[in-house]
């Protein structure tokens, strides 16, 4: 008599069961759970962990630190459309922005008269050239009973490792949305290296005692600009 073939359903269903229950391991789950970044997600997966019982993973998700999530670039300030020029004969645009010092406003200058020069970045090779120019006549403009503040979109910190780097003795003030540098129309379009966009350029305005200007050099080329500064204060 012929044997009958074996029965091949229960060999599916076993192989359907195993595949199912290989899929639903804790460490496939705690795997997927761990390539999350943020503590909400480190959170969520430790939570998972310890639900499927995988205690070891649990305990090790929640002693590992979070990797901190990476902020998001903020967008450039729009061009400011005053023209520096506009602004002699006029009361210089509001002045309130902090230094590594502390808050330095425009009231502080009162009775003095103020160069007040905007640079695009620390620690470059203009600026550098600038400032330590400008740290030079610093006697020299005291005796004109002038003082001097510089100002751009750099940190305080990396006004502070500037400054100490370069033994700057004057404050330098952080503007990082911009503000005081559009109100004095040194945020504006400009082409570098072939590329347009906006940012600071470099410029210079002279303000008497009564916080009026009464100079500006826009376009500031650094090679001798600081002498026709001190030549504006006679």
């Amino acid at each position: 008599m012929p044997q009958k073939p074996a029965p091949k359903g229960p060999q599916k269903t076993t192989q359907k069961t195993t595949q199912k229950t290989t899929q639903k391991t804790p460490q496939k789950a705690t795997r997927h759970a761990t390539q999350k970044t943020t503590q909400r997600d480190t959170e969520k997966a430790i939570e998972k962990a310890a639900k499927t019982g995988d205690e070891k993973s649990a305990s090790s998700l929640a002693k590992r630190p979070a990797k901190a999530a990476t902020p998001a670039k903020l967008a450039l300030p729009p061009a400011s459309t005053i023209q520096p020029e506009s602004l002699v004969g006029k009361p210089a645009p509001e002045l309130d922005l902090e230094s590594a010092a502390g808050r330095v406003k425009l009231a502080d200058f009162a009775g003095k008269r103020l160069v007040l020069y905007f640079y695009p970045k620390d620690d470059t090779p203009g600026c550098t050239n600038e400032a330590i120019d400008f740290q030079a006549a610093k006697a020299a403009l005291a005796r004109k009973n002038a003082a001097v503040v510089g100002i751009s979109r750099d940190s305080l910190a990396a006004h502070e490792r500037f400054a100490k780097k370069h033994a700057l003795t004057f404050p330098l003030l952080s503007d990082p949305e911009a503000r005081v540098l559009r109100a004095y129309g040194s945020w504006a379009e400009k082409v570098l290296y072939g590329n347009k966009g906006v940012g600071i350029v470099r410029s210079t305005f002279v303000l008497d005692e009564k916080g009026t200007v009464v100079k500006v050099f826009p376009k500031v080329k650094v090679a001798g600009h600081v002498d026709a500064v001190l030549a504006a204060l006679e």
